[in-house]
């Protein structure tokens, strides 16, 4: 039986209704490609699960790039800084300098860019990549690690995270220990895998605790601190409002204050609240706040150096990635107290 022929460029254009020319520049990310064009081949290349031939990635002492990419959701924030500073850490051990990307959504700038630049590889933070994204970044045969992938990657493509689900228990242990048991919590985008599962974490411990967590006391938000203060002033307007809030961000863990502070409550006298990231802010803000630690720039490192171990070896197409996750840890501050 004769052995199946491997997909080529060509076919690719074919399905695109393109030519080669065309199909090779949208992998090359060349500009003067029309973005319906680029759409066709990108999704081309998904469907017939094309992979060009293989880069070779010369060291630095050949002379070879010198360059590895991190591609951010945003700048805005402490959680970006702390990546990046981990990042640029590993990159700077081994003699790499970083180039920093925003991916602004759906556009598909950034993959251009990425493509066309001709980096070891790129470390991708809280992007909400496609999978017609990820097919062709595999068909050019740039090495990625996502970092704290926003939705479950393929099993192909290597990733680095925490341990979420752990983080969202400890939270509960904690708030249950105190004797809270009228909880809430306040979480980011349902689609969004670290969210779920923070959120399925602390359900684990009241669930064994025998303690209810109605469908209404968690509520989905935008990540914001101006969201989840609206968010919060809901929950804690009723006359049964919760003891206790765990919010799946810092940065919502704010918005929880402002609510409280604009409901005349204090906290954690009237309403406790623990926090996710452990940021910069979390010790800022009075009364500290209780926050289930993200070791954000040990998984920035953790995330370059596999990028790189990717990138110097011969990945065999279909394997599987590899995958990492940090443990996380609650550090208590003043924002929880025992429930009155």
């Amino acid at each position: 039986m004769p052995a199946e022929r491997p997909v080529t460029l060509a076919d690719v254009a074919a399905a695109a209704g393109t030519t080669v020319p065309t199909a090779s520049k949208v992998l090359r990310g060349r500009s003067d490609v029309s973005a319906a064009t680029r759409t066709r081949v990108m999704r081309a290349v998904e469907d017939l699960g094309y992979r060009g031939r293989a880069r070779r990635t010369p060291a630095v002492s050949d002379g070879g790039p010198q360059l590895v990419d991190l591609v951010l959701s945003g700048v805005d924030g402490t959680w970006a800084n702390r990546a990046l500073s981990g990042v640029e850490r590993a990159a700077a051990a081994a003699g790499l300098d970083v180039v920093v990307s925003v991916a602004h959504q759906p556009d598909d700038a950034w993959l251009a860019r990425l493509l066309a630049r001709g980096s070891r590889g790129a470390v991708v933070a809280l992007v909400d990549t496609t999978s017609e994204q990820l097919a062709a970044l595999a068909a050019a045969r740039v090495p990625i690690v996502l970092l704290d992938p926003v939705t479950q990657p393929p099993r192909t493509v290597a990733s680095v995270g925490a341990t979420n689900w752990t983080g969202g228990r400890t939270a509960a242990e904690h708030l249950l220990a105190l004797g809270h048991r009228r909880l809430a919590v306040l979480a980011g985008r349902r689609r969004h895998l670290y969210s779920q599962a923070r959120v399925d974490g602390f359900r684990s411990a009241l669930a064994e605790a025998d303690v209810a967590l109605p469908e209404a006391a968690v509520v989905h938000g935008d990540w914001t601190r101006t969201g989840a203060a609206a968010l919060a002033a809901d929950l804690l307007a009723g006359p049964d409002r919760p003891t206790a809030v765990f919010a799946c961000s810092d940065t919502m863990a704010l918005g929880v204050y402002d609510a409280a502070a604009s409901a005349g409550l204090k906290v954690p006298d009237d309403v406790a609240v623990v926090g996710f990231d452990d940021l910069p802010e979390a010790e800022w803000v009075v009364p500290g706040l209780t926050s289930v630690r993200q070791p954000i720039a040990q998984m920035g490192e953790a995330a370059l150096r596999m990028l790189l171990r990717i990138s110097d070896s011969s990945l065999v197409a279909g394997a599987d990635a590899p995958r990492e996750e940090l443990a996380t840890t609650l550090v208590v501050r003043g924002s929880t107290s025992a429930a009155a």
